[in-house]
């Protein structure tokens, strides 16, 4: 009888996502690429022409799961599930991802100031012969900010990890009206989703 490991390897370097599966009480184990897994061919980032932001952010988490359950067999380590997420944003059909600088945060965040985006996640996970996604979809409401707050968020460097230049599990939850969806997976992991698609491969949780 063969016995899942009740372990994982999470395939990202988010301190958010490793935060949300502890909460949910999964152990894992961190695959990591590259000094910078930007390097990686299979992993860039860049857009696809005429992509929308649903079909990038599946393809980039599908893309890490797959590359994750690679280099594990690669490196002969145990098999296990891969595990791996992907954030953006939809602006108005435009993909907002991270900024490169403070002065791109503080254009994106001008950008959102008393609007509604989409935040969309998603969550892949491959095992040695199958390779499985689930998206979640929340609308996010900013209030109208200032000039002069958006400036003070962006000198405190949260924005610049963050797809759409900021954290709602940090200083910028003040300027979040309104959310529907789920607020871990504008976080950076839905974790029902989660749970439901490790279930799909029947990891004991």
């Amino acid at each position: 009888m063969n016995v899942l490991p009740t372990r994982i390897y999470l395939a990202s370097r988010s301190p958010r996502r490793r935060e949300l599966l502890t909460q949910i009480g999964i152990q894992f184990d961190m695959l990591l690429f590259r000094d910078d897994a930007r390097h990686d061919p299979e992993l860039l980032e860049a857009t696809v022409p005429h992509e929308n932001p649903a079909e990038y952010v599946c393809r980039v988490a599908r893309t890490k799961a797959n590359h994750g359950a690679h280099l594990s067999r690669e490196r002969n380590l145990p098999q296990r599930l891969v595990l791996s997420a992907d954030t953006t944003l939809d602006l108005d059909g435009e993909i907002v991802g991270k900024p490169r600088n403070e002065a791109e945060a503080v254009v994106i965040l001008t950008r959102l100031s008393g609007r509604t985006h989409r935040v969309l996640t998603a969550v892949a996970v491959a095992s040695e012969h199958q390779l499985e996604h689930v998206l979640s979809v929340s609308d996010v409401r900013f209030r109208a900010l200032h000039e002069d707050e958006i400036q003070r968020y962006v000198r405190t460097g949260e924005p610049m990890d963050k797809a759409g230049a900021y954290g709602i599990q940090g200083r910028a939850a003040m300027f979040v009206e309104e959310i529907r969806g789920s607020h871990s997976g504008i976080v950076g992991l839905p974790l029902c989703e989660t749970t439901l698609l490790l279930r799909h491969f029947r990891f004991p949780i």
